[in-house]
């Protein structure tokens, strides 16, 4: 672990060894990123290239389908992971909650440019019940075919609540 992100979750009082005993690891930025979508109020999406070129199929396979996807997240820096964590401590929120939804700066696959929060028109974002949608029962039958897979599933090792929307890409 570098001196920076030492400090970082020094700053947090992030403790790297009760993230270890979780099993994470850190995760280093990528060197280059490509938009990977635009919403329509202009914010654009950034992951690496070819998990870009990996959701852009995804969404359309799923479009073809009658499946209408849209990303909530992408890549996402330390630095503004940093800043997620700063702000939901500053609002009183105990860091051992905290930690159980949010990743530790360096620590979030959103830093590597391959993981994904994804969306469906009349669901709520990054609400559980985005699983009992046709947009993922479709991604449950579909993503893997474009190296996309569910990373935090009910009871997963990492520790994390359940996500149904959040996805990384792994080449395949």
């Amino acid at each position: 672990m570098d001196a920076t992100l030492a400090q970082r979750l020094a700053a947090l009082g992030i403790d790297p060894a009760t993230l270890a005993a979780r099993g994470l690891v850190p995760h280093a930025e990528p060197a280059a990123l490509v938009v990977a979508e635009r919403n329509n109020d202009g914010r654009e999406f950034e992951l690496i290239a070819p998990a870009a070129v990996a959701w852009q199929q995804l969404r359309d396979a799923a479009a073809a389908d009658g499946i209408s996807l849209f990303l909530v997240s992408a890549f996402r820096s330390i630095a503004r992971q940093h800043e997620i964590v700063a702000a939901k401590l500053a609002r009183g929120q105990r860091l051992e909650d905290i930690l159980r939804v949010s990743a530790a700066p360096g620590y979030s696959e959103h830093h590597t440019g391959r993981a994904i929060d994804i969306g469906t028109p009349g669901s709520p974002v990054l609400e559980q019940v985005f699983d009992t949608t046709p947009a993922y029962a479709w991604l449950c039958a579909h993503a893997a075919r474009f190296g996309y897979t569910l990373s935090y599933p009910p009871g997963n090792a990492d520790g994390y609540l359940y996500e149904p929307w959040h996805w990384c890409w792994h080449a395949c």
